[in-house]
């Protein structure tokens, strides 16, 4: 498939031709990106919540009064969960959230988000993203020309430390270089901005991974 190649400044830069198994499946795989942005979310978790065990509660051990002969239920501790100040009954631990999910599972979910951008008509390619100024003032004009409200900039290799500090005031818009490229915000902005030098890493990337 074929799209247009314009500049930051809205002006026409030629044309490029996207690989169609990366950015041309046409039956995108819900339950694959679902998989993938779990994926994603989990690993991101801390896992650093807790709760006080019965053996970590500072209240008395002593017990509450005679095993038998009382007329009420057997109670040996007041840290119990039943009792109020007592410690809660399965709460939560210190743990990994985290889970595997196979390569090539998240290749196929990476291939399928690059996919809906396109089919959606939300991908848009730019020339290059070099912006000298580094005002976010004059970005966000910009932005406002090309219609890019809320996106998602994959911006090569490095990313042109101008645009960077224009646009990292700017809400509803992420820069990333090539390796920071992912499925979760992907999906989550509107609009993929891809400069032609992502273009052709990403293409790389996936042809290697062919090869292997």
């Amino acid at each position: 498939m074929k799209l247009d190649v314009i500049t930051l400044a809205g002006a026409n830069a030629g044309e490029i031709e996207l690989s169609d198994a990366i950015f041309g499946i046409d039956e995108i795989r819900r339950d694959i990106l679902a998989r993938c942005v779990n994926w994603q979310l989990a690993k991101r978790r801390a896992g650093t919540h807790k709760v006080q065990t019965r053996n970590e509660n500072s209240r008395t051990g002593k017990k509450m009064y005679k095993q038998k002969g009382t007329g009420g239920a057997r109670h040996g501790s007041r840290r119990a969960p039943q009792f109020v100040g007592g410690s809660r009954a399965f709460g939560p631990i210190v743990r990994d959230h985290g889970f595997d999910l196979p390569k090539k599972v998240r290749a196929l979910a990476l291939r399928h988000a690059l996919s809906s951008k396109a089919k959606a008509g939300s991908l848009v390619v730019l020339s290059d993203v070099a912006f000298e100024s580094a005002k976010t003032g004059e970005l966000r004009a910009q932005f406002a020309k090309l219609g890019l409200k809320n996106a998602l900039f994959i911006a090569g290799p490095e990313v042109d430390n101008g645009f960077k500090l224009a646009a990292r005031n700017i809400p509803h818009v992420d820069v990333l270089p090539n390796a920071g490229l992912n499925v979760y915000d992907v999906l989550r902005r509107d609009t993929l901005v891809l400069t032609k030098a992502a273009i052709e890493a990403i293409e790389a990337r996936f042809s290697e991974k062919d090869a292997a």
